[in-house]
């Protein structure tokens, strides 16, 4: 069970200073505890420290900053229940699942652990030319500076993560805002985080209202933002940042495609489809939106399809049978509600679930959804689903690009011709053959094009962005 209370952390140190943020358990509505919220001078002299904090990491080697991440790795396999309890309670995420977030948040630190030695440069041949004779270039990467993170409360663990530990990896300070709504693994991160050596300043974890929390995004001591979240938030904070390297990882309406020669392993397809669509109540930027399938197999598959949806255990997420825990609030599943009865009132024929009470939203199947709809266009960002045919693999690849977003797709299909062609024609971020769009290991490359955002995640990409090339020009000969 969580504590009663919860400390931010300023400079790497917990402050009590309020208990302002209530923490509710997204399943009972009940407030699960408290959690100290930051005002603006103490995020102030949080950056304050980060800032200050510079020379001092500079001058924590690599074989340091691995050990403090492997610390950390230790701990959270020590601590491994209790924070899969804590997300369980403060997202609502089905237990399940929790644990495989746990799992996920020490694969990204292991990941990170294995970078922070090997952070490394280059020569460079600089004698391209007569007059360039005799000097050699050395490049090496150096800590960008303070960075700003904001995190969501859909993966409130490894999202955190994968901003934190390639910071820890690469020698930068940071401040980090996590979901008001979903505050305390970041806080357990911050409170394993102040057991190690690192130096005074070199992390801040400060929950914050969002109206509150503007220097974040303004402040120019910070030299990287990298936000995870909503479009419209994440392209706004983008207009305010001034000089500072912006990361956005934002939203989607992920689709996948089954291909005409999937027959024989509809099981599998739809077993995959409804793990995509419905797994975390469908709170993911990568979760199955669009299912786009063959003519020859819709029929087929779509029984299928309904039948698992329908299969699918909804309730308390500490159950070990639920599948489908609350949305995060009720404010959201009344949202995705709207959209959903604005489509059905447009000719959308609702096949499975549709029913929602309170934050309670059933796994949902919908077909004959008009594209020109919220519920097709749009991020849904909750159970629900929508199928529909296609007759040529060009024109689903078509349709699948027929959207503002462009995070990952999915591609069911034994012809590589198709992979292939799907891998150059998608305008996407990634494109994951036989599986689906929500498919994701810590370190690939993750992040997304036109309205899905910039940059990319995955431990290597992530120090690449927070670090910098310095180039020294050696003249050996005169």
């Amino acid at each position: 069970m969580l504590k009663p209370t919860y400390p931010y952390y300023l400079a790497n140190e917990p402050v009590a200073a309020n208990t302002d943020l209530e923490v509710t358990d997204k399943y009972t509505g009940e407030v699960a505890t408290r959690v100290a919220l930051a005002d603006a001078p103490a995020i102030d002299r949080a950056i304050a420290a980060a800032d200050a904090a510079q020379p001092a990491l500079r001058a924590f080697p690599p074989f340091r900053r691995q050990a403090v991440i492997e610390h950390c790795v230790a701990r959270f396999r020590e601590r491994f229940d209790e924070m899969a309890m804590a997300l369980c309670i403060e997202a609502g995420k089905p237990i399940n699942d929790s644990r495989g977030e746990v799992s996920r948040l020490i694969d990204t630190f292991k990941v990170a652990a294995e970078e922070a030695v090997r952070i490394d440069g280059e020569i460079v041949n600089l004698e391209i030319s007569a007059r360039a004779k005799g000097y050699r270039g050395y490049v090496k990467r150096v800590p960008i500076g303070p960075c700003s993170f904001i995190s969501p409360f859909n993966f409130p663990l490894n999202l955190a993560a994968h901003k934190v530990a390639p910071a820890l990896a690469a020698g930068v300070p940071f401040v980090l805002k996590p979901a008001s709504r979903t505050p305390v693994g970041a806080l357990i991160i911050a409170e394993v985080l102040a057991e190690t050596d690192l130096p005074k300043g070199a992390f801040s974890v400060l929950p914050a209202h969002r109206d509150g929390a503007d220097l974040f995004t303004t402040d120019e001591r910070f030299r990287l933002l990298s936000f995870t979240g909503s479009p419209a938030v994440g392209w706004d904070l983008k207009k305010k940042a001034g000089k500072k390297k912006v990361i956005l990882e934002l939203g989607g309406n992920a689709a996948a495609i089954v291909d005409a020669d999937q027959r024989d392993r509809l099981d599998y397809v739809v077993d995959r489809l409804a793990f995509g669509a419905f797994y975390q109540s469908g709170q993911s930027c990568i979760g199955v939106q669009r299912v786009l399938v063959h003519a020859s197999l819709y029929d087929a598959l779509r029984e299928k399809f309904v039948a698992k949806t329908k299969s699918l255990k909804m309730g308390d997420p500490k159950d070990e049978k639920t599948f489908v825990g609350p949305m995060i609030s009720e404010a959201e599943a009344r949202r995705l509600a709207g959209w959903m009865d604005a489509a059905v009132k447009a000719g959308a024929k609702i096949v499975a679930g549709g029913h929602v009470e309170r934050a309670m939203f059933e796994a949902t199947l919908l077909e004959n959804v008009g594209r020109d709809t919220d519920l097709y266009r749009r991020e849904a960002f909750g159970p629900v689903a929508i199928l529909e045919r296609f007759d040529d693999f060009g024109a689903a690849l078509a349709t699948v690009n027929d959207s503002d977003f462009g995070l990952q797709a999915g591609v069911f299909t034994d012809s590589l011709a198709h992979a292939h062609r799907a891998w150059d024609e998608l305008v996407v971020g990634g494109v994951v053959i036989n599986d689906v769009p929500s498919f994701r290991v810590d370190n690939m490359p993750y992040g997304g094009v036109k309205d899905s955002g910039l940059g990319r995640e995955g431990v290597r990409y992530a120090i690449e962005d927070m670090t910098e090339p310095r180039l020294m020009v050696v003249r050996e000969t005169w």
